[in-house]
C-alpha cells in the first residue's frame, strides 16, 4: 500500500462503471494519447479530456462494462503502473455511468467543493466532523458552512483540482459514518458538486468558519460558548458563575501577548479549545476555552495574578 492511501481506501469498494477517471495526466493529454492508453483492453465509445483546474484529468467511455473491469482490474494488480508521456496516471471508476458532454456548471471540476449534507438539522454536524471527513483525500484549507433553501451546505476548498475531484469521486452520494453523528440523526447523505469559487473568504475562526492556513485568524468571540449566568451565593452576594471558558485580563504589557503564547501558558493545565483575543478599554483580555470546568477552576487557581514574563511584565 503506498502513501497515497487516501486515495486507495475507496479505490476498491466502488462500484464498476463502463465509465473511468483518469487523473495526473499530462497536461492538455491529447483524446488520441487516451485512446492509445486505453484501447487494449475495448471499444472506446467517447471520451472527455482536460477536465479540472490544472487540465489533468479525464473521463473515459467503454462499450461495454467488463471492458472497463478488465482495465482497472489490471493496473490494480501490474507492477507497472498505467503511463501516458511517463507520468504515472491514477485511474478508478467513475460515479458516472456515461459521458455527458453538455457540462452543467456543476460539472466543472474546481478546488471547491459544494457539498449538501442532507438529513441533518445545522446543528448536528460539526465543522470539525466534516473537517475529519474531507481530510482523508488531502489537506483541507478552508471550510464554511451554512443553511440555504436546499438544506444544510458546506464549502470545501482543496490545493487543486485534482484532489477535489478525488474527494467527490469517494463521497458524493456516499452517508458520514454513524459515530460521527449524534444519536437522534439516523442517516445523512452527501450531495457533492463543484463550485464556481476558487477561494473561499473566511474572516473569523468559529463553529461556522474555519480558515485552517492561518493560525492568526482571529475568533469570532461569538464561536467560544460559555454559558454565563449569575449565581447568588448562600450570603445573598452575587457570585461569579463557574464555567469552561476563563476571561484573562492581562495587564502591564511589556510584550507582545499573542494566541501561541496564551495557548503555550494555558495547556499546562488541560487541553484548550478555542482562544480569543480582544481589546477593551485600552487593555488586552482573552478568553480561553476548556472542554470542562474543573480544568478552567484549576488553571484560574494557578495563574490569578502570575506573570507570563519575569519581573512583573503581562501579569
Amino acid at each position: 500500500m503506498s502513501s497515497s492511501s487516501g486515495q486507495q481506501q475507496f479505490r476498491y469498494t466502488q462500484t464498476p462503471s463502463k465509465v473511468l477517471h483518469l487523473r495526473n495526466l499530462p497536461w492538455e493529454c491529447a483524446e488520441e494519447e487516451l485512446v492509445e492508453l486505453c484501447k487494449p483492453f475495448g471499444k472506446i465509445v467517447n471520451t472527455k479530456s482536460n477536465v479540472g483546474a490544472n487540465r489533468n484529468q479525464a473521463f473515459v467511455e467503454f462499450a461495454d462494462l467488463n471492458q472497463a473491469i478488465s482495465m482497472v482490474s489490471y493496473y490494480a494488480s501490474s507492477s507497472d503502473p498505467a503511463q501516458v508521456r511517463g507520468k504515472t496516471v491514477y485511474i478508478q471508476y467513475s460515479n458516472r455511468q456515461e459521458i455527458v458532454n453538455n457540462k452543467s456548471p456543476g460539472d466543472v471540476a474546481g478546488n471547491v467543493l459544494l457539498v449538501t449534507i442532507e438529513g441533518v438539522e445545522a446543528g448536528d454536524v460539526s465543522i470539525d466532523v466534516i473537517h475529519l471527513v474531507f481530510s482523508a483525500f488531502g489537506f483541507v484549507h478552508k471550510i464554511a458552512t451554512f443553511e440555504k433553501a436546499a438544506g444544510f451546505q458546506a464549502l470545501i476548498q482543496y490545493t487543486d483540482a485534482a484532489t477535489a475531484s478525488a474527494a467527490r469521486e469517494a463521497l458524493d452520494g456516499r452517508s458520514i459514518p454513524r459515530y460521527l453523528l449524534p444519536d437522534h440523526v439516523a442517516m445523512c447523505h452527501l450531495r457533492i458538486s463543484f463550485s464556481a469559487h476558487t477561494d473561499l473568504n473566511i474572516k473569523f475562526q468559529s463553529h461556522r468558519s474555519r480558515d485552517y492556513t492561518n493560525p492568526y485568524l482571529p475568533v469570532n468571540p461569538s464561536a467560544i460558548e460559555g454559558t454565563l449566568q449569575t449565581v447568588v451565593g448562600p450570603d445573598g452576594k452575587k457570585k461569579e458563575p463557574e464555567s469552561n471558558v476563563l476571561l484573562a485580563s492581562i495587564e502591564n504589557m511589556q510584550y507582545a501577548v499573542t494566541v501561541d503564547v496564551l495557548h503555550t501558558v494555558f495547556s499546562a493545565f488541560g487541553m484548550v479549545q478555542k482562544i480569543a483575543i480582544f481589546e477593551k478599554n485600552g487593555g488586552m483580555q482573552a478568553l480561553i476555552q476548556y472542554p470542562d470546568l474543573t480544568t478552567a477552576a484549576v488553571a484560574k487557581e494557578a495563574l490569578e495574578g502570575h506573570c507570563i514574563y519575569d519581573g512583573g511584565y503581562c501579569t
